[in-house]
């Protein structure tokens, strides 16, 4: 058979709209770099649909205070040369510190929304090494926060809005307005707000689908009552006042549930019958336990869940057991553990109480308080794992390989089917299949 003759076709041969979809993946600065390899894209580079201004790439200058400038200046040549046609995004990552920028900022989001964008990303963090040592610009080295008026989005087409580090003004009677409802999904991080905005905002933007609240602070009894939600995360809050601090949420039509390192003294989930996925992450030390465990009983309904191995705790406090607290309808789990005796036991207690689990993935768990003390009784006596209905093991980011081989082997003791075990190494370069025979 003879090989084909080599391709004489180049970049240039492209359609526009192949190329424009490939630059949109990349920052805008680097976009713009690419001219130099292919002069069709200078013509295109004007007309990307996808834009992505991040700080963090752009050249340096003689100062940061200059790099700042610069960086706004570039961005308002940029937007003016632009032909006027449709925006699909906009995001933009900037080091704020000085109030003379709003006037900047202000108007590409202007920009944004009078070309019909879809969707704005607004990040004023970037990274921690940014605000570790704040002396440029700052005056009093008080931080200096950028103030975005909802109202500036009013009756557009934004669908997904997401802010991070800035000050969020409502507009006033936001709750029965319906000059937000293009907005579905919502993304605060590291963002003031109170009860009564959660509130406000949930049935001011009355198709809200997707709701994310990560390192936002001031929340004291938050609720969260949505029929449209389908979609929630909770990420990041420290509890200040735990006997006064509650969230309550209640939405019908909830798919999807994250929660992560988000500390209240008391959760509440109603009418979450739909509730598919859930995520689960703790820090693994005394304190989090009582979250952990509050949080995991409201999850029984649930098909896929990623938790942390808390398990035989649980068990053996008498708290959760196959006949008060059954997990009948999750298939799938993530377990994030470790494979001491207590480990397992935790891992034994786990399938006890999950009578359907056909899929189990073991990942590391990193521990930072030790697990409690176990009796003699408990260290010498065999570990027993319920298991009818799993058919596959997959164990994530292994290191020891002596524990692993006795994990496995323990599985295979067990004497069920399962079709395979799958162990991927910390390096991820190696990967094992192990096929286990028929019972015996």
């Amino acid at each position: 058979m003879e090989a084909e003759p080599p391709s004489d076709r180049s970049l240039n041969d492209f359609s526009d709209h192949l190329l424009l979809h490939i630059l949109s993946f990349l920052p805008t600065l680097d976009a713009v770099r690419t001219a130099s390899v292919c002069r069709k894209w200078q013509t295109l580079l004007p007309s990307l649909s996808s834009l992505n201004f991040d700080f963090s790439l752009f050249p340096p200058a003689e100062s940061p205070s200059a790099t700042r400038r610069l960086f706004a200046d570039s961005v308002d040549i940029y937007l003016l040369r632009r032909p006027h046609c449709p925006l699909l995004k906009l995001r933009f990552q900037f080091d704020f510190r000085e109030h003379l920028y709003c006037f900047h900022i202000d108007s590409w989001i202007r920009y944004a929304v009078n070309h019909g964008v879809n969707e704005i990303d607004i990040d004023f963090y970037i990274n921690r090494d940014y605000h570790v040592s704040d002396t440029d610009g700052g005056g009093d080295n008080e931080p200096c926060y950028f103030v975005f008026y909802l109202d500036t989005i009013r009756n557009s087409r934004v669908r997904v809005l997401k802010l991070c580090r800035c000050d969020l003004i409502l507009p006033i009677g936001l709750a029965s307005s319906v000059a937000f409802k293009s907005i579905q999904s919502l993304y605060l991080d590291q963002i003031y707000l109170t009860d009564e905005m959660v509130s406000d905002l949930i049935l001011g933007c009355a198709n809200l689908e997707s709701l994310v609240l990560e390192y936002c602070y001031d929340m004291k009894e938050l609720k969260i009552c949505s029929s449209r939600l389908k979609s929630l995360s909770l990420l990041y809050f420290h509890s200040q006042n735990e006997e006064e601090e509650s969230v309550e949420i209640c939405a019908p039509n909830l798919v999807s549930f994250r929660i992560v390192c988000f500390e209240m003294w008391m959760y509440s989930l109603k009418e979450t019958g739909s509730l598919v996925e859930a995520y689960v992450e703790f820090m693994h030390e005394e304190r989090h336990y009582e979250y952990w465990s509050k949080v995991v009983r409201f999850l029984t309904g649930v098909k896929h869940l990623v938790v942390e191995n808390w398990w035989f705790r649980l068990h053996s406090s008498l708290e959760i057991s196959p006949e008060n607290l059954g997990f009948n309808n999750l298939t799938s789990v993530e377990l994030r553990t470790g494979y001491t005796t207590y480990d397992l036991l935790g891992i034994a207690a786990l399938l006890e109480c999950s009578p359907n689990l056909e899929t189990l993935i073991v990942n590391v768990l990193l521990k930072i308080d030790e697990d409690e003390s176990l009796s003699e009784e408990l260290l010498k006596r065999p570990i027993k794992f319920s298991m009818p209905s799993l058919r596959e093991v997959k164990i994530k980011s292994f290191s020891d390989a002596q524990l692993l081989f006795n994990f496995m082997k323990l599985l295979i003791e067990q004497r069920v089917v399962l079709e395979k075990i799958i162990a991927v190494a910390v390096n991820g370069e190696s990967t094992v299949m192990l096929i286990t025979p028929q019972p015996f």
